[in-house]
């Protein structure tokens, strides 16, 4: 992951230059605009629902299947189409955006708060400690994640959706923290023999303060980017989980979900496969870039960190 230098200015004085270059990036804005849609259209699942008639758990036989029993297509009634249950592929996916969007953001907020903890003591730390958290890092980040959450998911069943996606979002945000905490240590040894740090440390600053006050301020860049860089990721491991049947469970829908029951018949319903794969394919695409602006627009400019000390 190519993250950005960390500057050592004050983070408030370089957000509206930062701002100022993110808007220069059309594609970066236009993913953003993409994810406000996306955001939108997820808050709007019960305006769907109403507007409809389509609550969605309900399945409609009737107007749903067509004589034979096999899901209706795009139309007047069902704007997305019907999946093979008879019930309402727009409000379904509506209400999966919801989910999916849960997911990824609450993986990522759980996955930063102690991976960055970690990284900074260890970076900051370094020798023993240093040794022992990236061992254990390590071992985190070679256990078979989907393994581990299919292990859980029959060990531990779980009856309600809440309970599985709250399950979910742990074994998610588990083990997202190694990766996270990896790229922060790196980035606090890069700046831990800085001149503002030895400063610090000659005024008589402890050791937390150094870490809370000097270091951790500029690690807000890596911070920003690698959390939106995670959501996107949270998103797919969720669709992942759900696809195989240990993420959310029914009767709630998620993308990953819908992917699963559309791919039983999918030849003779595209819609059930390309609405939900097309949502997640644009969410994750958009947060990528997002993430890509926010990389590029927190980095140093040309020239600047040439002439810092």
């Amino acid at each position: 992951m190519n993250l950005p230098e960390p500057e050592t200015g004050p983070a408030p004085a370089r957000g509206r230059p930062a701002w100022r270059r993110f808007r220069r990036d059309g594609q970066a804005v236009a993913a953003l605009a993409v994810l406000a849609l996306v955001t939108a259209f997820a808050l709007m699942a019960p305006v769907w629902a109403a507007w409809t008639g389509h609550p969605y758990d309900a399945t409609f036989p009737r107007e749903g299947l067509d004589a034979v029993g096999r899901p209706v297509g795009p139309g007047a009634e069902f704007w997305l189409g019907a999946d093979q249950l008879g019930r309402d592929v727009l409000v379904r996916a509506a209400y999966g955006a919801r989910v999916s969007l849960a997911v990824g953001v609450a993986a990522a907020a759980l996955a930063a708060l102690p991976g960055v903890a970690v990284g900074l003591l260890a970076g900051y730390a370094g020798g023993a400690v240093d040794t022992v958290i990236t061992r254990l890092l390590d071992i985190t980040l070679a256990l078979p994640s989907l393994l581990v959450a299919i292990t859980l998911a029959t060990t531990f069943p779980v009856t309600s959706a809440t309970a599985g996606l709250v399950m979910t979002v742990l074994v998610i945000a588990f083990f997202s923290v190694a990766a996270f905490g990896r790229v922060i240590r790196g980035q606090v040894i890069a700046l831990r023999e800085r001149e503002f740090v030895a400063a610090a440390r000659a005024l008589g600053a402890g050791h937390l303060r150094i870490m809370a006050v000097e270091l951790l301020p500029n690690l807000t860049a890596q911070i920003t980017v690698l959390t939106s860089l995670l959501v996107p990721t949270a998103i797919v491991a969720e669709a992942t989980l759900s696809f195989l049947g240990v993420g959310v469970r029914p009767p709630t829908p998620s993308w990953g979900s819908m992917l699963g029951e559309g791919g039983e018949v999918f030849r003779t319903a595209w819609w059930l496969l390309a609405v939900p794969a097309a949502l997640l394919l644009l969410t994750t695409l958009s947060f990528n870039l997002v993430g890509d602006g926010v990389r590029d627009a927190l980095g140093p400019r040309p020239g600047r960190a040439a002439g810092r000390g």
